[in-house]
């Protein structure tokens, strides 16, 4: 399961380099059964990378990988019946190889896919969407079958909510669907973008005017060599550590403007940035201010994946902050295992007031999820003494070298260490 022993040891100083991004990564893989072959550059290392990998390769594609290349050689036969069971129940982004399956060999057998628990998550927007585009889909006993006669046909679809997700799954179908279709509502997150450019370097026609996507379907897509945009939610994630533990830090190979909803509430907390084209540099206070509210909505309003990290160095902030989760309605799993480590947070449905405390300190405490574990090692870099997290597992799925890039930076980590006792 993964257990790490951190040891609160003062300002975090130094530089971090950032991966590519898990969330543009994952639908490129998905994408990338319609395509000749597929060349992608900064590839993170990460669990739901190698999920995606296997069932490339389970589907009948060639896939080679050294260092942060990856290739992807799908120009051979492709098994469509069916998804492997257990590399698509461990990733929610499986669901893609759903619109590639119908775009490529006309049907598709999948379950449901899994992920973290962050609340329901229904596909149904997916599912009406490629409906819309001629596919007949069918549920019995949680597999999802669905065909289609000839080509998918291009439909204008409205979404009653921009869900990146639903988003990307119509897109990836679309693109050598015959005519046009228009996604109205579409959801603008930079990884969408990043799914654009790269079906549109194998080929495709696709062009993205904020919130309508207009797909042109071609008739095959080709061979592309994409380079995976920087992840913004690692970015975040690594700011909150530097600003929790009153440290400074340079982030390179980032993207600021992705972060444009995010950057102003460090400052608000009394951070001072300095921003390049590839890099932000923060400097943190002894002691973080409190900020009024923290609305998570979707891009370009502030991230949902970056609540739980910010919560955790708002922990010990001067004032009180208001949390309001506007995407998930379970994304408050990591607040009890705060609690263990004395931070005061009230919660009520979709609200999280965050008391800030003088100090936190070490406690036995688990991921309940990716971002929530995150969160936990922020609040634990923070603490006095030291906090054992368990079932790290989840922090592989999206962050590369979390541990060692951390101990580069001062923290006092020990990967491996004894399971906790409570």
């Amino acid at each position: 399961m993964g257990t790490w022993c951190i040891e609160g040891a003062g300002p975090l100083a130094g530089t971090v380099e950032i991966h590519g991004a898990k969330n543009a990564v994952l639908p490129i893989l998905s994408a990338s059964l319609l395509a000749e072959e597929t060349t992608l550059l900064r590839c993170p290392a990460l669990t739901d990378v190698s999920a995606a990998k296997e069932i490339l390769q389970c589907l009948g594609c060639r896939v080679t990988q050294a260092l942060d290349v990856l290739r992807v050689d799908a120009s051979g036969e492709i098994a469509c019946e069916a998804l492997p069971e257990q590399p698509a129940r461990e990733m929610r982004s499986s669901i893609l190889f759903l619109g590639a399956l119908l775009a490529r060999c006309g049907r598709a057998r999948i379950g449901f896919p899994g992920g973290c628990e962050l609340g329901p998550r229904p596909i149904d927007l997916h599912l009406a969407g490629l409906r819309r585009l001629g596919a007949e889909i069918r549920e019995e006993g949680g597999i999802l079958e669905c065909r289609v006669g000839g080509r998918l046909r291009g439909a204008p679809i409205a979404l009653p909510f921009p869900s990146v997700g639903a988003t990307e799954n119509l897109m990836i179908a679309a693109a050598t669907a015959e005519g046009e279709t228009v996604i109205t509502n579409a959801a603008r997150e930079p990884e969408v973008r990043a799914l654009a450019d790269y079906l549109n370097a194998c080929g495709a026609q696709i062009a993205c005017e904020d919130d309508h996507i207009r797909i042109c379907g071609v008739e095959s897509l080709g061979a592309a060599t994409v380079s995976i945009i920087p992840d913004r939610i690692e970015a975040v994630t690594y700011l909150c550590a530097a600003a929790a533990t009153g440290g400074e830090i340079r982030l390179e190979r980032v993207c600021p403007a992705h972060l444009a909803a995010v950057l102003p509430i460090f400052e608000e907390m009394g951070c001072r940035l300095k921003t390049e084209e590839a890099a932000i540099e923060l400097t943190a206070p002894r002691r973080l201010s409190s900020v009024a509210a923290v609305k998570t909505m979707p891009y370009p309003g502030f991230p949902t994946d970056a609540q739980a990290p910010l919560m955790a160095a708002l922990c010990c902030a001067r004032g009180s902050t208001l949390f309001i989760e506007t995407i998930f309605s379970a994304r408050y799993r990591h607040v009890g295992e705060l609690e263990r480590m004395g931070a005061q947070i009230r919660t009520e449905g979709r609200m999280a007031l965050v008391r800030g405390v003088e100090r936190l300190h070490g406690a036995a405490v688990r991921c309940t999820d990716l971002r929530g574990g995150a969160a936990l090692a922020v609040a634990a870099l923070a603490a006095e003494g030291e906090t054992v997290l368990s079932e790290t597992r989840h922090l592989d799925r999206g962050y590369c070298d979390f541990a060692k890039q951390l101990g580069a930076l001062g923290a006092k980590i020990r990967t491996g260490g004894p399971p906790p006792s409570a």
